[in-house]
């Protein structure tokens, strides 16, 4: 009975210093999450269209390069 009373006091204490710590983080504002989701969404949607571009040309390449000598 005492194991288990020790592990449900190390489990309490762990959860207690938990959110001690979280006391502690400096969170970000509202204005502060808004914009960098803006940019992350913006950086996706370029280099998507990036990729596919590049992607759709190589294919373009290719299939010329293999009308040439296949």
């Amino acid at each position: 009975m005492s194991e288990k009373l020790a592990w449900y006091k190390r489990l309490w204490n762990y959860l207690k210093e938990v959110k001690s710590e979280l006391k502690k983080v400096s969170w970000p504002s509202k204005k502060e999450i808004y914009g960098t989701t803006v940019v992350v969404i913006v950086a996706i949607l370029f280099f998507g269209f990036y990729l596919f571009f590049v992607d759709a040309l190589a294919s373009w390449l290719i299939d010329q390069i293999k009308s040439l000598f296949g």
